[in-house]
């Protein structure tokens, strides 16, 4: 793999994130570029990748369980009456090329290929920013266009009868450690209360670090938080919650998360305060 394939992200002149373009990786993992080693600004790996509970958890990235019956977010596929089923209908995003490249963020175009065919071109603008001498901000959008002609629609297996499992969208596989991370929004705290609900900001704190997840453009605080702690830590935003979300021909779907990285346990006045300033950034 050579160097122009793995992208290192940089703030302040330190390595916070290296990303790789073109995997090397069996069709089931539903192969994709996506960022790790994420780290904070002291080092401290917050992201995991290919885990043995869950080998298709790729670092951070876009994964979507369901695009018109093709699979990119890799392992089995939720069927509805039947649960999780070993199918061939995996897909890949495919790197095309970097339309802007700095130490800082990139703008990246894809293609979502599923059975030999395109489906869907993404536009992906990644960039880093340093808010503090402990944080920095990871602010991460993606616009997945229907390059076909006929209507697209993007599901998850809550919505092919899986009851709270709407994950399918930008998703950041966390740092497994001894004990769960704690979960808490501004209101909220605990995994049960806060999956699956819509908040402003959603934080994961690990035992030396925070992530704090915010969606930054109005539609995308309309998606609900898929999050896990106890069986494994991760957090992603919801393209397909309630019911499929439909891509008509030319039409483009953008979302735009700004994640906080920060090292130690952050209080929920802190989390607030540096995500406010990483938003308007």
């Amino acid at each position: 793999m050579t160097p122009h394939d793995t992208p290192v992200l940089r703030v302040a002149g330190r390595p916070v994130g290296r990303y790789v373009t073109r995997p090397e990786l069996p069709a089931r993992l539903s192969p994709r570029p996506y960022l790790h080693p994420v780290t904070t600004l002291a080092g401290t790996a917050v992201t995991e990748l290919s885990p043995a509970d869950h080998t298709h958890h790729l670092g951070v990235g876009v994964a979507v369980p369901d695009v018109e019956g093709s699979n990119f977010w890799g392992g089995r596929t939720y069927v509805r009456d039947q649960g999780p089923t070993e199918l061939d209908n995996h897909g890949a995003q495919r790197h095309t090329a970097f339309q802007l490249r700095d130490p800082d963020g990139f703008v990246e175009e894809l293609r979502w290929v599923a059975s030999g065919a395109e489906l869907l071109r993404e536009r992906r603008t990644v960039a880093a920013t340093e808010l503090t001498t402990f944080a920095w901000a990871l602010d991460f959008t993606f616009s997945l266009t229907n390059v076909t002609p006929d209507p697209l629609s993007i599901g998850s297996p809550a919505t092919n009868g899986r009851p709270g499992a709407a994950y399918g969208g930008f998703f950041w596989r966390a740092r497994k450690e001894a004990s769960a991370p704690e979960v808490f929004t501004v209101d909220r705290e605990g995994e049960a209360a806060v999956h699956g609900t819509r908040a402003d900001w959603v934080a994961l704190a690990g035992g030396t670090w925070t992530l704090v997840f915010a969606g930054a453009t109005e539609e995308t605080r309309q998606d609900p938080w898929f999050v896990r702690a106890e069986e494994y830590p991760g957090v992603g935003s919801s393209l397909a919650a309630e019911e499929r979300l439909a891509v008509p021909p030319g039409e483009t779907v953008v979302r735009r998360i700004v994640t906080v990285v920060a090292d130690g346990r952050l209080p929920r006045l802190e989390v607030a305060a540096l995500v406010r300033k990483a938003v308007s950034q």
